[in-house]
């Protein structure tokens, strides 16, 4: 049985590989998460990857009346499957790849609040796609 903080990391895991999906911190996430699952094994990892693949397509492809119910079959399936091998480690090892969890967790936190993506300039003005966004646009001098 895994420590509170351990599985709250595993949880955060489950979370950014979700939240990663469709969006520009995909690849990066997607690549880390396979890497802490395969435990360097490049079989495993291979196999990592395409579970991975699938869970985007699935959040890709989600009817605006199921989503939040496959999110969170997504998020709880990857959540068990980081607490699966946090609990088959060592004390140091798991450390290590819960730093990992974490680091990837804030990848994909900064990927859903932070940064441009969609940005379509036309003209004078701008129209910005995606969640949580923030725009200031500012043409000509400051006042």
């Amino acid at each position: 049985m895994l420590v509170e903080w351990l599985a709250a990391v595993a949880a955060a895991g489950g979370t950014a590989v979700v939240q990663a999906a469709g969006t520009d911190m995909w690849m990066s996430v997607r690549q880390r998460a396979a890497k802490v699952l395969s435990r360097d094994d490049p079989d495993r990892e291979q196999a990592e990857l395409m579970r991975l693949d699938q869970t985007a397509t699935e959040l890709a492809s989600l009817a605006p009346g199921e989503a939040a119910l496959i999110r969170a079959r997504q998020e709880a399936s990857w959540t068990a499957r980081f607490e699966m091998l946090l609990e088959s480690l060592g004390e140091a090892e798991r450390e290590r790849v819960a730093r990992e969890l974490n680091d990837i967790a804030d990848q994909a936190r900064q990927a859903s609040v932070g940064g441009v993506s969609g940005n379509i300039f036309q003209g004078p003005a701008a129209f910005q796609v995606g969640d949580h966004n923030r725009q200031d646009n500012h043409f000509g001098p400051r006042a």
